[in-house]
């Protein structure tokens, strides 16, 4: 029963993290500090292949994105993103996502546009694309978002829930963290609640 109510949890808290998406317009503005969570997360480390990771409260277990290689290191084309938990609240152990996880909440529908490029979107929230497309820079795979009128290479979703309930947690705000593309600058857009 708790793997059931934790389920559902991880998939109403995916849920509104895509709803907010749609206010990003009105809403989005460079990250302040205010109103961090209480608890620290973890920076996944040793993923060579990591595109980027989305973590939320009540706790630091976190959703991990990678590029898929097949046995030959070349893009899994029929699937080009994994998608996993690393549970750091149980000892750090990877962990695939359950069918409801995968079909409801954080798996992600991929499109192939052309030109070795893919349009990705959260099977939750299909209002917000990604993009995964080679850099011209680095010649490496990453997901481009579009947040504030700013391109980002994206490296973190972070949703912050403060108190509310099992079926209405009180969301704060959403955080997308990752690098500016037009001036090479870390940044982090926050959409407020």
């Amino acid at each position: 029963m708790k793997t059931a109510s934790i389920t559902l949890r991880t998939h109403f808290s995916i849920w509104l993290l895509m709803a907010l998406f749609a206010c990003q317009g009105a809403f989005a503005q460079t990250a302040d500090n205010g109103d961090p969570s209480p608890l620290k997360f973890p920076v996944p480390q040793g993923i060579s292949n990591q595109l980027f990771y989305l973590q939320r409260d009540p706790n630091t277990n976190t959703i991990i994105c990678e590029l898929n290689l097949d046995g030959d290191g070349e893009l899994n084309k029929k699937e080009p993103i994994k998608v996993y938990w690393l549970r750091y609240a149980e000892k750090g152990e990877k962990e695939g996502l359950s069918y409801i996880q995968k079909k409801f909440a954080y798996g992600i529908q991929t499109k192939d546009i052309g030109n070795d490029q893919y349009e990705l979107k959260f099977v939750s929230y299909k209002k917000f694309p990604m993009y995964l497309m080679r850099s011209a820079e680095d010649k490496k795979y990453h997901v481009y978002v579009t947040a504030n009128k700013k391109k980002i290479q994206l490296e973190r979703i972070f949703l912050r829930i403060e108190g509310g309930s099992f079926w209405l947690p009180n969301v704060k705000y959403v955080e997308l963290k990752g690098l500016n593309t037009a001036t090479k600058a870390q940044t982090v857009e926050r959409i407020k609640v």
